[in-house]
Parts: C-alpha cells; structure tokens; sequence
C-alpha cells in the first residue's frame, strides 16, 4: 500500500532519494544559474540605475581632465579598466599631473583602495562558486555594489544586486572615462576652464559624508591637511599626500573620552 507522505515529486528529493522538505536547498539553488533582473526587489533597478548615471557624470571630467592636464588617451582608459577604482584614479591622476612620480602616484591608489579587501571577504559567497566568476567579481568589487548586495536579505537577490549593478558600473564608469577623455583631447590648456580644480574638489565631494558623519574622520583629515601643507614646499609632489597620511593617528579614540549612548542617537 502506498503511504500518504511519500512523493513522487523529484525536485523535493535528495539524490540520495531521501524525501527534502519545502524551503531545503533553496539556497544552494538560488545561487547558482543565470542571474535575471526579476530576481531584484521592487525599486532597486532604478536606486542601480540612477548610480550608473552618477558614475557616468563622475567618469566623464575624470578622462578629460587627465587627457587635458597631459596625459595621453589611454592612460585614464586603460587605468579605469585596469584599476576601475574611482577615487584611487582620481588621487594616482591628480598626483601625477601635479608632476609628482609613478610609484608615489601607485601607492596613493593602492592605500584609498585597499578598504576593498574587506567588501571581498564580505560578498565572497555572492559572487558564485567557480573561480572565473569570483576572479570577474572581484575586479567589480566597489563601495556601490557592496551597498547594494548588503541591502539585500535573500540570496539570489543579493547575487542579482552584485552582478547587475557591478556590470552596469563598469561599463557605465569605462566609456564615461573614454568619452571623457575624447573630448578632453580637445581642450588645450585646462586653466582657461577652471578644470585644474576639479580633482580636488571631486575628491572633497567624496569624502564629505564621512566628514559629517565622523567626528574621528574631520580630526585626520584636519591633521592630515595640515601636514600636506606643510611639507609641500619642502618636498617632491606626490610625497606630502603619502606623508598626510600620518593624520590618521589623529583619528583614535580619545581614552579619556568616555563613550556615552543617549536615547535617539547612536554613537
């Protein structure tokens, strides 16, 4: 006689046979096959869109900043596919039009963007299982696509969040850069628009949330300011920015400061 509980189903069979209950290797299924935009929830395709766009607007004076304050064409192309790290770009390219060298120039970059190693160990299980996409998604890791996986609770949401918005990024911030670059080429002489400004104030732009948000961050970068300032006359370009860093030692939490909580504020 045939048991009422057995099934006859084979998606809700192990293959040992054993009889798998609702809800079971749903994640293991959930992220593997392709990635589809209905896998995202309701309203972040547009959030991803509209940082595409920002990227885009961002990439564009990048590359023609760089063609115009003399670098070649595909020195900000090859850095943004190579690199693909905005603000690290920003502070290797500001650093070497200043005249300052490659290697303080790398070290710059290296430093901003090393925050990433932590991004990877966070989404490592959303990138996917075989080494080519993990090698692939490692490259796509920024501060953009961690925020969107991160936001998400299911898995194959999150892994739709990654490889959506990581894809559009990097296509969105590379032809940005060469369009940028393009037209950069054509400029002449950056001072008669004002662009010799605009790497500076791009990066003061990216940091100000955390310079508002941060009490600890606006000591370092008061202490690190100062410390630029003051050795850039002494010092070849590029070695006041690594010097600068030191400020960072401003940022440690006052021991005699006692860390207090108070309702509706969190510290």
């Amino acid at each position: 006689m045939r048991s009422s509980h057995r099934t006859d189903d084979p998606t809700r069979r192990t293959n040992g046979g054993e009889y798998q209950g609702e809800g079971e290797g749903e994640g293991e299924e959930s992220c593997s096959g392709l990635v589809h935009v209905s896998h995202l929830p309701p309203g972040v395709l547009r959030d991803i869109a509209l940082v595409w766009l920002a990227d885009a607007v961002v990439g564009v004076p990048f590359g023609a900043i760089a063609v115009a304050g003399g670098l070649p064409v595909w020195v900000p192309v090859l850095m943004s596919l190579l690199v693909y790290a905005g603000s690290a770009q920003f502070s290797a390219v500001g650093i070497l039009t200043a005249g300052g060298g490659p290697v303080a120039a790398a070290a710059t970059g290296l430093l901003l963007n090393s925050r990433t190693a932590a991004f990877s160990l966070a989404l490592a299980d959303d990138l996917g299982r075989s080494w080519t996409a993990r090698l692939i998604g490692a490259h796509l890791i920024t501060d953009e696509t961690a925020a969107f996986v991160l936001a998400q609770s299911g898995a194959r949401q999150r892994r739709a969040a990654f490889w959506i918005s990581g894809i559009g990024l990097f296509a969105a911030w590379n032809l940005s850069v060469l369009a940028g670059a393009l037209a950069g080429s054509a400029l002449g002489d950056t001072d008669r628009f004002g662009l010799d400004a605009a790497f500076p104030a791009v990066l003061l732009a990216l940091v100000l949330p955390a310079l508002r948000a941060d009490s600890a961050a606006r000591r370092a970068s008061a202490a690190g300011a100062v410390i630029a300032v003051v050795a850039a006359p002494l010092l070849p370009a590029g070695v006041p920015v690594l010097l600068a860093l030191l400020g960072l030692l401003a940022a440690r939490r006052d021991p005699r400061r006692p860390r207090t909580a108070t309702s509706g504020s969190a510290s």
